[in-house]
């Protein structure tokens, strides 16, 4: 201390100084709550100083804020933020009557501890009523305090802001305490950049916690995107192509296998559109019977058919302003595949047994299992529409393909089924997820998830684990190959495609919304084979 020591007082000898400082430095690092740290060295310094309160200012974004308090008269009450503890320190101390609340944020270039930036000296203000050099100095004053020391706080050479010691009268500082206030200060700043980091990391944990809840909740009311789960590459893939085709209005092909999660992504790219507040409509078009798939699709009037009692909105109607997902639209039989593209090509279409034209402002996504090229070159799906469909196509990856998803998946299964059968399953068996990770999945994430699904059933403890033989390696299962038709069943099913174009063109064979156009072939090979099937065009005519 050189020349200082010799002014030192006995009870501030070298010695003591090193025990005052080491209670200082306890009293600070017990905390991690910032108004408790300030409190424990204000105690510290109870008996070594003549300061009324402590303050804790920290830099943000070129500003500085009043973060943490303590004042010796005025405790601080249970869990009371430091602008409820300042209004009550204002109402007790204040000079005179203030407009507003005393502000707690102000410019850098404000305050004292903007000269920190090019020194670590400390700033000594002595008597506030005479001496006033930065415009946050008259809110101390105007807050009943006379004078302050304020130390910067810097964490790495970074500066984070500074702590005000303060007084409510005037007051000369000796050297002796100066000192002593700096040797504190570089204690107490690894204490409080300690307790900011604490506070960081616990705002985080509870924003985390509450969009966890957000995300809960949507999953518990039927939200499907947050049900994507994974982080692997091929997954990011899909939900990058997703993010790029939801605000647009392009056709969608979702292709990939059974269980891969294709209604998951139709569902992610509709709730990111600007369709989102309209209806998303789903068609499974393999479960529809055939001869009901035009009636689901376009609606009926009353009397179009035995059993059509009354009018009926089919599913494009119902869909108009928004989304419609055609699943599995590989099984579009041929005669829907033609009106599905008059649909996409002129957005209209005819309820069956009607004759007024409805137009259509919807949004097509389809998904398929099928390899439609493969369809397209054996003649099982139309060029057409196959091309009209793949505007933005996105394969949705198996998940023997992104295997390092797999233990999220489970987690992911395992909290839902758990949490719906009231038990508590907080870990899985190492030797369930290595075979779980080593699985070829032919059902995908389907299949794993009935898995998941059966072993918290059985689940006796609060691990996952896996029964004996639930997985057991065997080939996908896929469709049979198609069989040929006959020459009879193609006569017949030729004789019904055309029947049921003429059914929604009244009859009419040519011309700009007549059945030639509608199949794609001139009118005059139309005609022919309407007389070689033996046909009665004229049974369709609408009766006016």
């Amino acid at each position: 201390m050189g020349a200082l020591e010799e002014t030192l007082p006995a009870h501030l000898k070298a010695e003591y100084r090193a025990q005052f400082l080491l209670e200082v430095s306890k009293a600070a690092n017990s905390h991690l709550d910032l108004a408790d740290v300030l409190e424990a060295i204000s105690v510290a310094m109870r008996c070594r100083r003549v300061f009324d309160a402590i303050g804790l200012v920290v830099i943000e974004s070129g500003y500085i804020r009043l973060h943490s308090l303590h004042v010796d008269d005025t405790p601080r009450h249970p869990g009371e933020n430091v602008n409820s503890l300042l209004a009550r320190v204002r109402a007790k101390r204040s000079k005179s009557p203030i407009q507003g609340s005393m502000v707690v944020q102000v410019p850098l270039a404000d305050s004292c501890v903007s000269l920190f930036a090019n020194s670590s000296d400390t700033y000594v203000c002595e008597d506030l009523e005479a001496d006033r050099r930065f415009p946050e100095e008259e809110l101390l004053w105007n807050n009943g305090i006379c004078s302050y020391i304020s130390v910067p706080l810097k964490r790495r050479e970074k500066l984070i802001g500074a702590m005000h010691f303060i007084t409510y009268r005037p007051m000369k500082f000796r050297a002796d305490e100066l000192q002593l206030i700096e040797d504190a200060s570089s204690v107490v700043s690894i204490a409080v950049a300690n307790a900011l980091a604490y506070e960081k990391i616990k705002t985080l944990q509870e924003q985390l916690k509450h969009e966890n809840e957000i995300l809960q909740s949507e999953i518990d009311s039927g939200s499907m995107y947050e049900e994507i789960i994974g982080s692997s590459p091929l997954l990011s893939r899909v939900l990058e192509s997703v993010d790029r085709v939801a605000p647009t209005d392009a056709t969608v092909l979702l292709t990939g296998e059974t269980g891969t999660g294709k209604e998951l992504v139709a569902r992610a790219i509709h709730r990111r559109s600007a369709r989102a507040g309209r209806a998303m409509v789903k068609v499974n078009c393999a479960s529809l019977p055939q001869e009901l798939i035009a009636s689901e699709l376009f609606g009926h009037e009353k009397g179009a058919f035995t059993g059509a009692t009354q009018r009926r909105l089919g599913r494009f109607e119902v869909a108009d302003g928004g989304t419609i997902f055609l699943d599995e639209i590989g099984e579009l039989p041929p005669m829907m595949q033609i009106a599905l593209l008059r649909v996409l090509q002129e957005r209209e279409f005819e309820r069956v047994g009607g004759n007024a034209t409805i137009q259509t402002d919807v949004r097509v996504i389809a998904a398929t299992n099928r390899d439609l090229r493969r369809e397209v070159a054996e003649g099982r799906f139309r060029e057409d529409l196959f091309y009209r469909l793949n505007v933005f196509p996105i394969e949705c990856p198996a998940l023997r393909d992104r295997r390092e998803d797999v233990p999220l998946l489970v987690e992911y299964f395992a909290a839902r089924f758990s949490s719906r059968m009231g038990k508590t399953i907080d870990g899985i068996d190492n030797n369930t997820l290595n075979a779980l990770m080593a699985y070829s999945w032919p059902g995908n994430i389907r299949e794993l998830q009935n898995v998941v699904e059966r072993s918290v059933i059985l689940a006796e403890g609060r691990g996952l684990r896996l029964e004996p033989g639930v997985l057991t390696e065997r080939e996908p299962i896929h469709a049979p190959p198609p069989v040929a038709p006959t020459p009879a069943e193609d006569r017949n099913h030729q004789r019904a495609e055309i029947e049921e174009v003429l059914r929604q063109t009244g009859g009419r064979v040519s011309g700009p919304k007549g059945a030639a156009q509608r199949l794609g072939v001139p009118a005059s090979t139309l005609e022919s084979r309407i007389r070689n099937l033996g046909i009665n065009k004229h049974a369709f005519r609408w009766r006016g």
